[in-house]
């Protein structure tokens, strides 16, 4: 169990005072020995003293008694990337465990609690055990709702939210995501316009700039993350289906997204072999599958950036969001990456040929697969 610290706080803060052990014992109403004892360590003092002793030194409990409920966004960053590595090369209940016992210690620290449930839903999946996968996505809705109920912070409350609803999902509960949301979708609110505008009013066209980029990133990013989901629903549609793929696939030519986020072409590129499968058209997955691999072997697939078009939002991606580098461990990406074509039963009636066959045999060796 962690130690207080406060037989060092009392002995600092008494002597940064200028006052002697007799001095704060008449204060407080005990003997000199008392505070001698509290200041060595040998004991603590009766919990009703804490008020007054934090009073005499005006500082609060929590500094009394060495008590840290908040970490910094930096310090926040660095841990959930320790983390994430941790996840990738040790035993999973060593982490696991290990993120508990932080989760407890800064219980009221809301962006750690979210962090912490990001990291979560990114690594559960390597847990091999179906109960304690399913005891951990209990814990991230768990993190988000007290986020949710609890911070001040509603930028910070609408993203766990959403973390909220990942997590049920995986659960199996998909009318409590109604229950979160509502189940019809409200018109966007152009807040990322409005900011703007407040920023040209107030004479700063940089920052209003800055604003309209970070939205029509992520804006973008949306409509292909919705473009994959809507061509897997259209599968048994196939004109409709290509449609969606011919559009996404003119958006990544349009904004250069083989450059600017590979990580969302892959999904497309995936996405469009798969359809070619359930079409039965081989030589169109092979081609699909082919800029896959050319994504993830010529492209730094971890690394997130601008580009000459996003040029004012990397230092958005440093400060708001986890940064630059990808949230899950490299080693697990890698891992996932491989996967997503040896053990997808969409390319099954492609193993036999010599394209399919070369593009793992190229995956295998960029990624260090056995």
């Amino acid at each position: 169990m962690r130690e207080l610290g406060i037989a060092k706080i009392i002995m600092e803060k008494r002597h940064e005072k200028g006052v002697t052990q007799d001095e704060l014992a008449a204060y407080i109403g005990v003997s000199k020995a008392s505070v001698s004892k509290w200041e060595t360590g040998q004991s603590y003092p009766d919990i009703t003293f804490l008020p007054q002793l934090a009073a005499f030194f005006n500082i609060s409990i929590d500094c009394l008694i060495g008590y840290e409920p908040q970490m910094t966004k930096p310090d926040i960053k660095k841990l959930y990337y320790r983390l994430a590595a941790d996840f990738s090369k040790r035993p999973f209940m060593d982490v696991y465990n290990e993120c508990q016992e932080i989760t407890r210690k800064y219980y009221c620290c809301f962006p750690l609690l979210y962090q912490m449930a990001t990291l979560y839903m990114n690594h559960y999946t390597i847990c091999t055990d179906q109960e304690t996968q399913v005891h951990i996505l209990e814990e991230i809705v768990e993190l988000c709702q007290r986020v949710i109920t609890e911070s001040q912070d509603a930028f910070l409350a609408k993203d766990a939210m959403s973390m909220e609803a990942l997590a049920l999902l995986a659960l199996q509960q998909p009318a409590k995501v109604f229950e979160l949301f509502g189940d019809n979708l409200r018109p966007v609110q152009p807040e990322a316009e409005l900011i703007a505008q407040a920023y040209l009013m107030l004479g700063n066209r940089e920052k209003a700039i800055e604003t309209m980029q970070i939205s029509g990133y992520q804006n973008l990013l949306f409509l292909m993350s919705s473009s994959v989901q809507l061509i897997g629903m259209y599968t048994d549609q196939p004109v409709k289906a290509k449609e969606i793929l011919k559009r996404a696939l003119g958006v990544i030519d349009l904004f250069e997204m083989d450059y600017l986020h590979p990580n969302t072409t892959l999904g497309v590129y995936l996405s469009g072999a798969s359809l070619a499968c359930v079409n039965q058209e081989p030589d169109l997955a092979i081609e699909f599958l082919s800029r896959f691999v050319k994504g993830v072997c010529e492209l730094d697939v971890i690394q997130l950036h601008g580009d000459q078009y996003f040029d004012k939002i990397d230092h958005w991606i440093d400060d708001v969001t986890l940064g630059k580098t990808a949230p899950r461990g490299e080693t697990y990406i890698k891992s996932s990456i491989l996967q997503m074509v040896t053990s997808n039963p969409a390319f099954e009636t492609l193993h036999d040929h010599k394209e399919y066959q070369e593009i793992v045999r190229r995956l295998t060796e960029k990624l260090g697969g056995n």
